[in-house]
């Protein structure tokens, strides 16, 4: 087997020589790019990785392979499985249909499907399903603990809300948080019947052609070879492929690049994609101790001594772990996209090491 660390001296770590542009507080994309590789030399890692300073035009870096048995390398425009950044790009899209009057944040889920169960519908509001708190179980994973097989298994969509969606409250919403794939399952069918028109099509329309983001798209089977392939395992190679069943794809379904997800950062934040009152709606945290939103988080990092908040989407599924960061006050923006067995919390500790070397710590 080639010797990942041989690829990195070996010249197939790719980095660009752009210079950013800094904004009046400097920030050294240069130096958090190579407090990254440097990590990425020490680490399980494969991937690709991307740093822009506030206002300046990206840095990009590619470490190890994409497929290990074939010794394909990374490029920097490599797509990997985003897993939970979908979430993100749901949310957006909802937005957008917010502010069309399509959807309502705080009307009750029955508004949209008058066939669910009013006892519980009547009380949970899309926004709780956003946020992770709207108290109705998981049945998938109930259902799945019973029978594998039911993972390979499709459903239309009324019929997964049925199966999967539809139980008693374990709480009432807004009171705890719950990371549960339910809350997805009706999230994609309220996008559905609203719009009246199938979820990758709305996705697509709302956030990804406004957008310009042309290599995301859903995640299929088919894809791996293009798309890194995920492992469990990198010496000897095994590999982790855990793919959302269509049902599930507002959850954890689609593929991106780190260019293509540095768009969605700058777009969103910092160009006014959203109206002020969506803006406000995704930044504010709705449960205190996880830092959560709506679709994804929000972190208040102590960096360059200073207090910044940043909007921190998080994604693991399978053998892909990623990371995409961008400061609430204009930037910067760091994109992680990883394809091994490297923990989420070990991401977050490389990404928040690389930020304070931007920001001039030691």
């Amino acid at each position: 087997m080639i010797d990942r660390r041989q690829v990195l001296a070996g010249g197939l770590l790719a980095v660009s020589a752009v210079r950013p542009v800094f904004s009046a507080e400097r920030f050294d994309a240069a130096a958090t790019l190579a407090s990254l590789t440097d990590a990425a030399a020490s680490e399980p890692f494969h991937g690709a990785l991307l740093v822009a300073g506030p206002g300046g035009k990206p840095r990009t870096a590619a470490v190890g392979f994409a497929d290990i048995e074939a010794a394909r390398p990374v490029m920097v425009d490599t797509p990997f499985g985003i897993a939970s950044i979908t979430k993100f790009i749901t949310a957006l899209a909802i937005l957008k249909l917010v502010e069309a009057k399509v959807l309502s944040l705080d009307a009750p889920i029955t508004a949209v499907l008058p066939g669910y169960r009013r006892d519980t519908g009547d009380k949970v509001t899309l926004a709780h399903l956003l946020s992770n708190t709207s108290g109705i179980p998981n049945g998938y994973i109930a259902a799945v603990k019973g029978d594998a097989s039911l993972m390979s298994v499709d459903l239309p969509m009324g019929e997964a809300v049925r199966r999967y969606a539809s139980g008693d409250l374990a709480f009432e919403p807004g009171e705890k948080f719950d990371y549960s794939l339910t809350n997805w399952i009706l999230v994609r069918a309220l996008v559905e019947a609203a719009a009246a028109a199938p979820f990758e099509e709305v996705i697509s329309a709302r956030v990804l052609r406004p957008l310009g983001l042309k290599h995301t798209a859903r995640l299929l089977p088919s894809m791996i070879g293009p798309v890194a392939a995920p492992y469990r395992a990198i010496d000897p190679p095994s590999r982790n492929l855990q793919l959302s069943p269509a049902f599930a794809t507002a959850s954890g379904g689609y593929c991106s690049t780190v260019g293509d997800l540095h768009r969605l950062a700058v777009g969103v934040f910092d160009r006014r994609f959203l109206s002020p009152a969506s803006m406000e709606a995704l930044t504010t945290v709705r449960v205190s101790e996880q830092g959560y939103a709506l679709g994804g988080r929000v972190k208040t990092l102590a960096l360059g001594g200073a207090q910044r908040r940043f909007a921190w989407e998080t994604g693991n599924s399978g053998g892909y772990k990623c990371l995409l960061a961008h400061g609430l006050d204009g930037g910067p923006t760091l994109v992680l996209l990883n394809n091994t067995n490297l923990s989420q919390k070990r991401v977050d500790e490389i990404a928040i090491a690389a930020l304070n070397r931007g920001y001039g710590a030691a």
